[in-house]
């Protein structure tokens, strides 16, 4: 899983059934998000669906049918197909057209070369015999495999996957080839972009923990939404700080990789491997446990256990827990605990909107004695620190 630097984000074994209980994800996928959902869900997170983009329908795509009838037009060499729904999707679309016989006799005859096991397999499913596929499923082992051999005057169709393959393409062309561009599906900003826009402001004020990304568009949109509300430079912030960037694989963290963002990513490339990449790590590297007043307290993304009872808290009161915790046992001023509230709290002076926060904290908590009162000075955790992982 990619860190800073190039390195691994180490993941303990996965936890409880629950392992996401008291966490808050943001989910941008459009096609099965309530799938992906779902798995999050059903390990205890809290879910914020916020689809990024939106699919152009096949049937309607002059630039896909263009590229169909150009492919037709003389024998292919080579074909990549780079995701399994985008092929049968050309299918479906070719078919519509009343051109699918002409296009699988033609594809009959070409080099095949499938991205992973689910481009593999909607090729097989059309009647077609794949070639090869990369160990890593990844198109830069594809661009090195064409690259490796002569490919003068060879004629290669490129099926995109969302988004154009700009370099790929660009080596291929590079190396003495024709290259045809299969625009399979192409994405557009989704309809609604309040979603969208309320998770970016959330991401940025760290409301959430984790935003888990399935697409690179679906990433570029969320960038492209930011930096049109004056907020790219403070999303990206949030990502390199408390909020992860959970993506399904190397193609998807590609944008933010670029960007120098630390990503997580699960060992392959499925939304069941994400869903549990961040069972996995979210309360390995996001939790603080410890013991005040006598109860054991453990602090989880937007939710503190007492006594292994989850208790949702709004954000004033977490952001107060989470300062006293910074020094458990230890006296946090009212001015000190004024400046972590969120919103336009923190700017007021008067002591008023602490106070109100830790009478909520308290009412939230249950058992009395966890937060003292230490007069004239402030506030403190009657705790015996137990560590934070």
């Amino acid at each position: 899983m990619t860190a800073p630097g190039g390195g691994d984000l180490a993941s303990p074994p996965e936890t409880a059934p629950d392992a996401l209980a008291g966490f808050t994800v943001g989910v941008t996928a459009t096609r099965r998000r309530e799938e992906f959902g779902a798995l999050l869900e059903r390990r205890g997170a809290r879910v914020l669906s916020a689809p990024a983009i939106r699919l152009v329908p096949l049937a309607e795509d002059a630039d896909l049918l263009a590229a169909t009838r150009q492919c037709l037009r003389a024998p292919v060499d080579d074909v990549v197909v780079t995701t399994g729904v985008g092929f049968r999707g050309w299918m479906a679309a070719a078919e519509g057209w009343g051109l699918s016989a002409d296009l699988v006799g033609h594809l009959a005859s070409a080099r095949l070369l499938t991205r992973g096991p689910k481009a593999r397999g909607a090729v097989r499913a059309a009647g077609l015999n794949d070639h090869w596929t990369p160990a890593t499923e990844s198109c830069a082992e594809v661009r090195d495999h064409l690259l490796a051999q002569d490919l003068r005057g060879r004629r290669i169709a490129v099926q995109q996957h969302g988004e154009p393959l700009t370099d790929f393409v660009a080596d291929l062309r590079r190396a003495g080839a024709e290259v045809i561009e299969i625009p399979v599906y192409r994405w557009l900003p989704y309809r609604d972009p309040s979603p969208l826009r309320r998770l970016i402001a959330q991401t940025v004020s760290g409301a959430v923990d984790a935003v888990a990304f399935t697409s690179a568009p679906a990433v570029h949109a969320m960038l492209d939404a930011a930096r049109a509300a004056g907020a790219e430079d403070a999303l990206l912030a949030a990502f390199a700080g408390p909020v992860v960037a959970a993506c399904v694989g190397p193609v998807t963290a590609g944008p933010l990789a670029g960007r120098g963002v630390p990503t997580l990513q699960p060992d392959r490339a499925r939304l069941g491997a994400l869903a549990r990449a961040l069972a996995r790590h979210l309360p390995g590297h996001a939790v603080t446990r410890l013991s005040a007043g006598g109860h054991h307290l453990e602090i989880r993304g937007h939710a503190v256990a007492v006594d292994g009872e989850l208790r949702p808290l709004p954000p004033a009161p977490m952001a107060v827990l989470k300062r006293l915790a910074d020094k458990p046992g230890h006296v946090v001023s009212r001015a000190d605990l004024r400046t972590v509230l969120p919103g336009s709290a923190a700017r007021d002076p008067a002591e008023h909107a602490v106070e109100m926060a830790v009478t909520r904290l308290r009412r939230a908590l249950g058992p009395a004695g966890i937060v003292e009162t230490v007069v004239k000075r402030g506030y403190r955790l009657a705790c015996r620190y137990e560590g934070e992982r």
